[in-house]
């Protein structure tokens, strides 16, 4: 087996909260006014961004309402409106701050679909380069993120301000 040491994240897979199947992630971090703890990098009217805590790159953002709604018929009109505008937004702060070759930007709906968190709609927006699968993922199931999260937050919340 081999290792890959990275010490300098200790601090994060440490302070990981303890999974708790009753409670909703983004009805949590919607609730709390601890906006960089939480990783939220913008408050919109009915969504807000936050960082993807498990990111496949850096920049990995989701959009989720603030209201706990589990599938699109049950949101509201204004909820989605503003959630592809917030998208629009990130796709355009992204852009700026990494300068990607691409984009992906899509939901998954319901477990069986992939959805981390099923019961809570969500839109991952996250940045893309062409050979960005390397080796190490592919074969090791394992991804190596230049940029530790308070970094991604520090420069993605300043960005989503003036986009």
């Amino acid at each position: 087996m081999d290792y890959l040491w990275s010490p300098w994240r200790y601090r994060y897979v440490s302070s990981a909260p303890p999974s708790d199947p009753e409670a909703c992630l983004f009805c949590a971090k919607a609730g709390s006014s601890d906006d960089r703890s939480n990783l939220v990098a913008f408050r919109g009217e009915h969504n807000f961004i936050l960082l993807n805590l498990y990111p496949y790159t850096s920049g990995h953002l989701m959009i989720a309402p603030y209201e706990h709604v589990a599938t699109l018929e049950d949101a509201s009109g204004l909820v989605l409106e503003e959630m592809i505008r917030l998208a629009r937004r990130a796709d355009l702060a992204l852009r700026a701050l990494y300068k990607p070759d691409g984009m992906n930007v899509g939901m998954n709906l319901g477990a069986c679909a992939g959805a981390g968190v099923a019961g809570h709609i969500h839109m991952h927006v996250l940045p893309r380069w062409c050979g960005d699968a390397s080796f190490i993922t592919t074969v090791s199931e394992t991804r190596v993120l230049p940029e530790e999260l308070s970094v991604t937050w520090e420069r993605v919340s300043a960005a989503l301000k003036t986009t």
